[in-house]
């Protein structure tokens, strides 16, 4: 299907197509084009791509899609989505439109084209994934719709094999009375063009009592349309991901390939972000040993639970420690700002990279942990506190244990329990961030005082800490009284961090 390019495919081999796979790839192999910015995503893609490319597209469209969803569950209205996706998409999956005349257009189409495949193939497995691709992905589908240039949208309409007819004017005439009653087109000004199609096929339209009914036929006027091709849409990729989820486990991928299907699949939990140094505030002031307590007001959970186990017992177990200590180095403290006991002295050494192989040091150690990689290895056994509490800690624990920090607002606390009960542990999270910060952010966006897409759902926990010092210590950072010579606020002394 999708073909990558890391190594010569034999010509005896590509000449021939499994019947097993006709189903995902026609037997074309013509130059993909792309005539509109809007597609149904028919026919598969036939090109060949790198593996890179096959998984960086793929996880840029995940990230649009968990955006979306994280929008869904925080009970965002159509407006405040469609603002809030906007720089989302923008960054991510920008789609220009022919009127533009970029040079862009081909690369972004086609990005959008495989992706689409990509994550197809990797969410066809089980019904439930099935169930959420197809519903995000009409979701999508609709924004673009909506944000898309009017006459261009009217052309890709125009360009589907969709089953209705244009009412003509002599049944217009007909029926005028009545298709303006159950269409309820009473402005003037309004457009009075319509189409029919069968009444079966426009069932939430019969319902609502939103279209004229004759001889078997439902009379729609065109506002409707646009609606309509988003059903079509989301009717023809639920059969196609049915018919992919019975044949996927026949067909014979190429080894190289299942691993990242398989690693896309799992983000769907909570889509991966890696660390990046900028999650650090080495450039704005100096974390020490003696920082920590009062900076570990702005750790997410995970952190703030191992911080509170480390002070209690003045101990971490393998695991624990593991993840406590590279979420430290993320955030910008030194090797040096620890007391070692030398049980422990290489281990933490080698996350850092002073210690270990070449490949080790230059790669400067081991990367601070992402929600998804805490989110999907094995859960801790009783007595060790690593790993991500709302999944881990049952829900009276967990309430208990927002509660121990300083969280108390109950409708918070019930929607974190609602949360976790459907499994959006990452959700949970923002939920929390979000209202720890409510001041803070509002005063961000009133102001326009960072990008809109500096306030993406969280997925890290360096993320969330960078985020959290910046919004709390803002007018401090604005007015540039955190210096990158000075250390933060400390409890005083010259203590280490012992773990």
């Amino acid at each position: 299907m999708l073909a990558a390019t890391t190594a010569r495919i034999d010509a005896k081999k590509r000449a021939v197509l499994d019947s097993r796979k006709k189903q995902f790839a026609k037997a074309t192999w013509e130059a993909e084009t792309y005539d509109y910015r809007m597609n149904f995503y028919l026919t598969p893609p036939t090109g060949d791509i790198a593996l890179e490319q096959f998984e960086e597209w793929a996880i840029a469209r995940l990230k649009v899609l968990a955006e979306l969803e994280a929008c869904q569950f925080r009970n965002r209205s159509p407006a405040e989505t469609e603002e809030y996706m906007r720089p989302v998409l923008e960054k991510y999956m920008r789609l220009s439109s022919n009127a533009s005349r970029s040079s862009e257009i081909f690369t972004e189409r086609k990005r959008d084209h495989y992706s689409h495949w990509t994550l197809r193939l990797a969410f066809s497995g089980t019904a439930e994934l099935r169930q959420r691709f197809a519903r995000l992905e009409a979701q999508l589908f609709r924004l673009r719709m909506q944000w898309d240039d009017a006459k261009e949208r009217k052309e890709f309409i125009a360009s589907l094999a969709m089953s209705w007819e244009t009412v003509s004017e002599e049944e217009k005439l007909q029926w005028r009375a009545e298709l303006k009653a159950a269409t309820r087109v009473w402005d003037k000004e309004e457009e009075e063009s319509y189409f029919k199609v069968q009444w079966e096929n426009v069932p939430d339209l019969v319902e609502r009592r939103m279209c004229l009914l004759k001889r078997g036929m439902a009379y729609v006027h065109i506002r409707e349309q646009s609606g309509m091709v988003v059903n079509e849409f989301s009717r023809q990729l639920e059969s196609a991901l049915e018919l992919a989820g019975r044949f996927l486990p026949r067909m014979d991928e190429d080894d190289r390939l299942s691993p990242i299907l398989h690693h896309l699949s799992q983000q769907f939990v909570a889509p991966d972000s890696g660390y990046s140094e900028s999650s650090s505030i080495g450039d704005i002031t100096t974390p020490t040993a003696a920082s920590i307590d009062g900076l570990s007001q702005h750790f997410p959970l995970c952190m703030q639970n191992l911080h509170r186990e480390l002070r209690k017992n003045s101990h971490l177990k393998h695991f624990g420690r593991l993840q406590y200590t590279l979420f430290l180095k993320g955030i910008g403290l030194s090797l040096q700002e620890y007391k070692f006991k030398s049980e422990y002295l290489y281990n933490i050494r080698h996350s850092y990279g002073d210690v270990g192989g070449d490949a080790n040091r230059r790669g400067k150690g081991y990367t601070p942990y992402s929600c998804q990689k805490l989110l999907t290895e094995a859960p801790p056994s009783s007595g060790q506190a690593h790993g991500c509490p709302y999944r881990t800690y049952g829900p009276d624990n967990l309430i208990a244990l927002l509660q121990n920090v300083g969280v108390s607002d109950r409708q918070l606390l019930q929607g974190v329990r609602e949360d976790v009960g459907k499994q959006r542990f990452h959700i949970a999270c923002n939920r929390v961030f979000e209202h720890a910060h409510a001041a803070q952010i509002k005063k961000v966006k009133e102001e326009s005082l960072w990008p809109a897409s500096e306030l993406d759902t969280i997925l890290h926990p360096n993320t969330y800490f960078k985020r959290s010092f910046l919004l709390k210590n803002l007018g401090k950072v604005q007015a540039g009284d955190l210096g990158v010579d000075g250390p933060v606020q400390s409890s005083g002394g010259s203590e280490r961090m012992e773990t």
